[in-house]
């Protein structure tokens, strides 16, 4: 991990926590703690340590809230971002809940049984779906969290963000320069942007996504 950039005790505690190794194919599992995007298939990444750690607070993530992610993958984030909202320490009527949507059945399936060998599948459900414009039939979400670069932010994402909830989406240009946005949605529906700077991921796939 880059020196200085976790905050939050229960951030730091999730990462701890969750076996990166556990959710990669065996070729990369040596590289399972290098802080750098890995391979896991199917044309696909799993961000790197930093970057999984930063969207836990960016987002603002604690015990309790439910959470959409927008890309699960393999799994991983999706089993950090559990260890957040629904620490294993915590007695169940404190949890919140992960939905996690991936647009790759394959992926997706990949995904859920790494989920429940590792212990999360009360914590986090695995959805197969086409989630470029969120996955309304379990909003609100406390926080929405995109894990591919989009044309620009849906409006249908942020309309699933309960009052007081941050969404963090990548956009920008097919592996061109990209901003990592912050929406905070204000009790009055409206939001506030912040951007949070340059990152780059993969293209989303999907109805808001890119064509092509």
């Amino acid at each position: 991990m880059r020196e200085g950039i976790l905050r939050s005790k229960s951030v730091i505690r999730a990462m701890s926590l969750v076996p990166r190794e556990e959710f990669l194919p065996e070729e990369v599992k040596p590289e399972a703690y290098v802080d750098a995007p890995l391979p896991i298939g199917y044309g696909q990444t799993t961000s790197a340590l930093h970057m999984t750690a930063m969207f836990c607070e960016y987002a603002e993530l604690s015990l309790g809230e439910n959470v959409l992610e927008i890309g699960g993958g393999c799994g991983y984030m999706s089993c950090v971002y559990a260890e957040v909202v629904a620490a294993s320490d915590q007695p169940r009527e404190r949890w919140g809940h992960v939905w996690s949507a991936e647009i790759i059945e394959e992926l997706a399936r990949v995904a859920q049984e790494n989920i429940r060998r590792c212990g999360y599948s009360e914590r986090v459900d695995v959805v197969h779906a086409d989630a470029s414009l969120g996955l309304p039939e379990h909003a609100p979400y406390d926080a929405i969290i995109v894990t591919s670069a989009a044309p620009t932010v849906p409006q249908e994402i942020i309309d699933q963000l309960r009052a007081g909830g941050c969404l963090l989406i990548p956009v920008g240009e097919i592996y061109h320069y990209q901003r990592l946005i912050k929406v905070r949605k204000n009790p009055d529906g409206t939001v506030d942007r912040e951007e949070l700077g340059g990152v780059a991921f993969v293209p989303m796939r999907g109805r808001a996504g890119w064509k092509g």
